[in-house]
């Protein structure tokens, strides 16, 4: 059974830091592109950072380059999306999401992803 969970998220002051985790089961976790996505309160959701398996190569959208890092512990099926100077507008529901096998791994689009988590809440005031 495919699964992806992800956890960490919560409630921080404009400034704090969070780590998001997502724990994959199910597949071969490292042979997919990994992401993460948010979905702020009336908007649409949108990709945050995207990782390469093998290569670890890694793409960000620009509202949070400098501030986010995504990452991932293969040994664990565990991917992570550490976010520091968190904003007001960081505030949303993130996704943790995995591409297709052999896909495209650049910038995140949904239309690259096949499996998706429930989602996590950052708030940040």
């Amino acid at each position: 059974h495919v699964q992806l969970v992800e956890s960490g998220g919560g409630s921080v002051h404009s400034g704090g830091s969070l780590q998001l985790s997502c724990v994959a089961s199910g597949w071969t976790y490292r042979t997919y592109c990994m992401g993460w996505f948010r979905q702020g309160p009336q908007k649409q959701r949108e990709g945050v950072a995207a990782i390469q398996p093998g290569t670890d190569t890694t793409v960000y959208a620009d509202s949070v380059r400098g501030r986010f890092t995504i990452s991932q512990d293969n040994s664990k099926n565990t991917l992570y999306l550490q976010m520091d100077n968190l904003k007001p507008e960081d505030t949303g529901i993130y996704y943790c999401a995995a591409g297709f096998e052999g896909g495209i791994c650049g910038y995140p689009v949904e239309s690259d992803f096949q499996r998706w988590g429930k989602g996590t809440q950052v708030t940040v005031s």
